[in-house]
């Protein structure tokens, strides 16, 4: 059987299966239906291999919050109507949810956007759940309310974006130096260490600077190799990465540095910068001063609240502060409406802003 990835198979389940059956039954429901949220296939990187848990036709489906009721009944009509197969796949009908807008949008950012969102709300949503939202596929939306928070959550505000990146930059000015020094006293296995991060820290920039959400482990490399920039600056990472010395792992680095330098420039956000790496003090190491192109981002920062933040702490958001999968969960840990359960991170930017 020829495989049929992910996002044309639900389109097709929707158009074959569940249109059909939900105009004949339920001829005046106002519904959206797509393929969104978690998967593989939502980001386009499922294969073969993913048929084999947690895949297969499926949609979510949006009914008005008004009229829950209908949630079950709607279900029913769906389990008792369904083939055992679609298309040679089997069809598990509890992976097609049927829910309201509001209540998905809050299990995944752990608010009610319909009230508004603050600048500082921004920086404690994954990159990969924002990927969720506006990735994947609307088959149908009679209110037009999904595309229209699907264009809201499109990227990041332009101080959000700022903030990000100077944040990511700071990240680099942190450790660019300690990747050579570890190296220079013998300690080639911390200095690797250390490297990949700073590697990981660039991929990330770069998704920035491209305004892509970067998505998490699993799929990062892959995402990364549709950048624009990744023709040139993967195989410098990767010389970084298999550097069998730090005096190797830095020469990579500085060409790795130069690159991503002359990619900023051309965004345009700053006063030019200098391309070229410099002596670390009177250190024999090069690096290319990623806090002084941070701190030159700041200055373009207008939201007042931002703009505090980053003279207090540039700790960027939630995925510069941690990448434990556990933590980047906490908008679903509890649907409780215990501030200290639901708010962990924003708690943590209240504090650095007293």
């Amino acid at each position: 059987m020829a495989f049929i990835n992910g996002i044309e198979l639900s389109r097709r389940f929707h158009f074959e299966f569940i249109e059909p059956l939900i105009s004949r039954h339920f001829p005046n429901l106002r519904y959206a239906s797509a393929l969104i949220g978690p998967g593989s296939e939502v980001l386009g990187y499922d294969t073969k291999m993913s048929a084999d848990h947690d895949w297969g036709p499926r949609v979510l489906l949006f009914l008005q919050e008004q009229e829950i009721s209908n949630f079950d009944e709607v279900f029913q009509c769906l389990k008792s109507n369904a083939p055992d197969e679609f298309y040679g796949y089997s069809i598990d009908l509890t992976q097609t949810v049927i829910t309201s807008l509001p209540r998905f949008l809050k299990g995944k950012l752990g608010m009610e956007i319909s009230e508004g969102l603050q600048a500082i709300d921004w920086l404690t949503f994954p990159s990969q759940v924002l990927a969720e939202i506006v990735g994947g596929e609307v088959f149908r939306d009679d209110t037009g309310q999904l595309m229209s928070v699907r264009k809201q959550l499109q990227y990041y505000p332009q101080d959000i974006w700022l903030f990000l990146m100077a944040s990511t930059w700071n990240r680099i000015g942190q450790e660019e130096h300690l990747a050579l020094r570890s190296g220079y006293v013998g300690d080639e296995l911390g200095s690797s260490i250390i490297a990949s991060r700073i590697v990981r820290d660039i991929m990330n920039l770069c998704f920035l600077m491209e305004k892509r959400f970067a998505p998490y482990p699993k799929w990062f490399g892959t995402a990364f190799k549709k950048l624009d920039c990744a023709n040139e600056l993967l195989p410098l990472l990767l010389d970084v990465q298999l550097a069998a010395n730090w005096k190797v792992r830095e020469e990579a680095l500085c060409k790795a540095y130069e690159y991503i330098a002359c990619k900023h420039n051309q965004l345009g956000i700053t006063d030019r910068i200098d391309e070229e790496v410099t002596p670390f003090y009177d250190r024999p190491f090069r690096v290319i001063q990623g806090s002084k192109i941070a701190q030159a981002i700041t200055k373009s920062i207008n939201d007042p609240t931002i703009h505090k933040l980053k003279e207090k702490r540039l700790v960027g958001g939630i995925d510069q502060i941690t990448d434990n999968t556990d933590f980047r969960m906490f908008n679903q840990w509890s649907n409780s409406k215990n501030p200290t359960e639901r708010n962990i991170l924003r708690l943590v930017f209240d504090k650095i802003l007293e």
